[in-house]
């Protein structure tokens, strides 16, 4: 969705916004990214953040009060933000550093009344924004319309993709077998249903996949999971063909979403213990529960660890989306090569790569269904900001004597993709290539780790930054992200990062990507997808230990790395990486092509 960046709009727009609480007798509003499903990702219809502020990335909220409004962004989306949205309307702030509830508790006044909309809120939010205002002896208030619609005059129309099944071919494993599994744990909760919006656990769990968000194949809705018997699936009908309803129909009941609020004030009513993640399911949705006299239970999405724990077949689809995804990156390239310098342009570079995907694809007898996300496509200073979008207002020329980010992906039937590559246009500074050499040294740190079961995210993070915390660097996001089965290119529980507090398990699928970001000059960052391998002896050691499998497939730039910088181990590891690379590639690359490989995949 296009969004109208000047100061302009964004002074009016807030000022409506203000009109329109002085209405409804509020002195505040907060708007998050999200819609009702708790998504990341979000339909145009949803995208309430970036129309009020400008700024469209995945992950901000912004608080409007009388007299001041601010828009809370964590490291990623700095420089984006800055640039989006009108500061002088919205001040900036970290939602790390001084998250909205410590922010409202100073800046609230007594007898503030700020609304929100528990649809878009979670339990979990409103919990601490309710706390952060009460400190203050204002009120936060739940309003039933959302008082941004009335003023957002040409809202899009919500999504109608259609419904795909994912066959037991690419799934692993039947629908039903799955319903058992998180029936047993409710079981084990001791709770009577199960209720979630989380798109990725209902596609996962029914063996369905959607169009209705762009770069995730997945349907919004909601599923009602009961102890026993069949879910209820809270779908709009138009997204669903015959052939699709009949087989849906087999395993779950099939209702609109217009009937999901009387569900849920009949589990109530039935005094059902309702079990609900606190931190993924909005407000109301547990409202509606416990005013019927329903009760929640506390816990995690029971669909979301062993939606993580990809199966054999799941990972070997994965695999083999690698091996295309890797040749077309491989192809790309060798193609950037002949043509940067010169006009070659961010966005040429991008559609370049989409093309040269959906061809390998094709040349694969596959197809490429999307892209997993839009491709990062930062030349110079704009792969600084760390999720940089080409616009046309912002595309860059690869200009020569610098560097240039492309961090892609894609989404095909049998799995899911993302990596990131950084290329020098022409000779790259010493201070370029001993950060990205440091770079390189903390991603061979995640790929080479051992470590014991129950070892978290957190654990592991630091050991891709201490090459580059001894330069007196760092980077201002997490080191890696899960990754779904043609699903969500994001993905929980688990994940790399400072934050990372879910143990990893056999069979994730997780990035590692550290980085290095030099404001107004470049950036860097180095991708691969890895999977969490089953524990495995080490010689001499006391017990078998969990290790990487690293799955993307495409060289790493060797005009950036020095040598000199990287241990025997570290050396030996990139020589092996790029060895496997044409024997795994070549079958899919043309001659000139397959030479290029084998020149850029030489021994350091």
């Amino acid at each position: 969705m296009d969004i109208a960046a000047a100061p302009s709009p964004i002074r009016e727009r807030a000022g409506r916004l203000r009109a329109e609480l002085g209405k409804l007798g509020l002195t505040g509003f907060i708007v998050p990214h999200a819609d009702e499903y708790q998504s990341e990702y979000l339909p145009p219809s949803a995208e309430r953040l970036a129309w009020l502020t400008g700024f469209d990335g995945s992950a901000g909220l912004a608080i409007v009060l009388a007299d001041k409004a601010a828009l809370f962004v964590d490291g990623r989306y700095t420089l984006q933000a800055r640039s989006q949205t009108d500061t002088a309307v919205f001040a900036l702030e970290s939602l790390v550093d001084n998250p909205p509830a410590r922010w409202l508790a100073r800046e609230a006044k007594a007898g503030d009344r700020i609304g929100y909309d528990p649809w878009l809120l979670t339990v979990a939010e409103v919990k601490r924004l309710s706390e952060a205002c009460a400190g203050a002896d204002a009120a936060l208030v739940a309003v039933e319309a959302n008082p941004l619609d009335r003023i957002w005059d040409d809202r899009p129309a919500a999504p109608l993709g259609q419904v795909t099944m994912q066959p037991v071919s690419l799934a692993g494993e039947t629908a039903s077998a799955k319903i058992a599994v998180l029936q047993a744990a409710l079981a084990e909760r001791k709770a009577d249903a199960a209720v979630t919006g989380n798109a990725d656990s209902i596609a996962w769990t029914l063996n369905i996949r959607g169009n209705d968000v762009a770069h995730n194949p997945v349907a919004l809705a909601f599923m009602v999971l009961p102890g026993a018997g069949k879910p209820v699936l809270h779908i709009d009908g138009r997204k669903l063909s015959n052939a699709v309803r009949t087989e849906l129909a087999d395993i779950a009941d099939i209702e609109s979403p217009a009937s999901f609020r009387a569900n849920l004030t009949r589990l109530g009513g039935n005094k059902a213990k309702v079990l609900l993640d606190p931190a993924t399911t909005a407000e109301a949705i547990a409202r509606t529960i416990e005013g019927a006299g329903g009760t929640i239970v506390e816990g995690a999405d029971p669909a979301v660890l062993p939606k993580a724990r990809k199966n054999s077949v799941e990972l070997a689809g994965t695999r083999k989306a690698h091996i295309r995804d890797g040749a077309a990156m491989v192809r790309f390239l060798a193609w950037l090569e002949k043509n940067a310098p010169g006009n070659l342009d961010e966005l040429q570079a991008a559609a370049k790569l989409a093309e040269l995907r959906a061809d390998t694809a094709r040349r694969d007898g596959s197809e490429l269904v999307d892209l997993s996300f839009t491709t990062i496509s930062g030349a110079g200073p704009n792969g600084a900001i760390i999720h940089y979008r080409p616009t046309p207002a912002t595309n860059r020329k690869l200009e020569t004597d610098s560097l240039y980010l492309v961090d892609s992906g894609g989404q095909y039937r049998d799995g899911t993709t993302d990596i990131t590559r950084t290329v020098a246009i022409g000779t790259p500074s010493a201070e370029m290539r001993d950060r990205f050499t440091r770079v390189l040294k903390g991603h061979i740190a995640i790929a080479t780790a051992r470590f014991p079961a129950g070892t978290s995210g957190a654990q592991i993070d630091a050991l891709a930054r201490q090459a580059l915390w001894q330069a007196g660097c760092d980077y201002e996001h997490g080191t890696g992200h899960g990754v779904g089965a043609f699903l969500s290119v994001h993905e929980g529980p688990a994940r790399i990062s400072k934050l990372g507090t879910a143990p990893l398990e056999p069979g994730m699928i997780l990035s590692n990507e550290p980085g290095y970001y030099k404001p107004g000059a470049y950036g860097i960052r180095i991708e691969n997808l890895v999977v969490v391998l089953p524990p495995a002896p080490i010689e001499g050691g006391d017990k078998p230990m969990l290790g990487f499998e690293t799955i993307s497939l495409c060289p790493i730039e060797r005009n950036l790395i020095d040598p000199a910088m990287l241990t025997p181990p570290e050396r030996n590891w990139i020589d092996a990486y790029h060895a496997a690379l044409p024997g795994r590639l070549g079958h899919l690359l043309d001659p000139a092509e397959r030479a290029w490989l084998r020149e850029k995949t030489r021994p350091l």
